[in-house]
């Protein structure tokens, strides 16, 4: 039994990206593709799309690598996890590393990166970083 489906989805990103995998794919729910779409949309992955049957659909997640060959991600944390959660208010969404990484936050307004909730003056869960 899987605890923590969020945190499996960063670990397959992470060690796919070690194997340098073009791809990855894990179990979808509406959390991890929303998840996975800020992660593109930031670009920090490539695509992320889910697919499959209706009663077990996957999670495709494209990868993205620098010129090196190094992945664009050079490192996540889970803050949130299922036995702590982690809550920040709209004047408390700190920067990741100065602003050179970014928090995913779970907002009344949806999942938002941590740029996106300061502008939008709202506060959440902090699911996880990225650098």
């Amino acid at each position: 039994m899987m605890t923590d489906p969020v945190g499996d989805m960063l670990a397959r990103i992470r060690n796919a990206g070690g194997a340098r995998h073009a791809q990855t794919s894990c179990p979808s729910s509406k959390l991890k593709l929303a998840v996975a779409q800020v992660l593109s949309k930031e670009g920090f992955i490539g695509s992320a799309a889910s697919d499959g049957d209706e009663k077990k659909p996957t999670l495709t997640i494209d990868l993205r690598y620098q010129d090196d060959g190094r992945l664009m991600i050079e490192g996540m944390r889970r803050v949130s996890k299922p036995g702590r959660r982690v809550y920040v208010g709209a004047g408390e969404v700190k920067q990741v590393r100065a602003g050179l990484g970014m928090a995913v936050l779970s907002t009344s307004k949806g999942v938002l990166c941590d740029r996106d909730a300061r502008a939008e003056k709202v506060g959440g869960e902090v699911i996880c970083e990225v650098w």
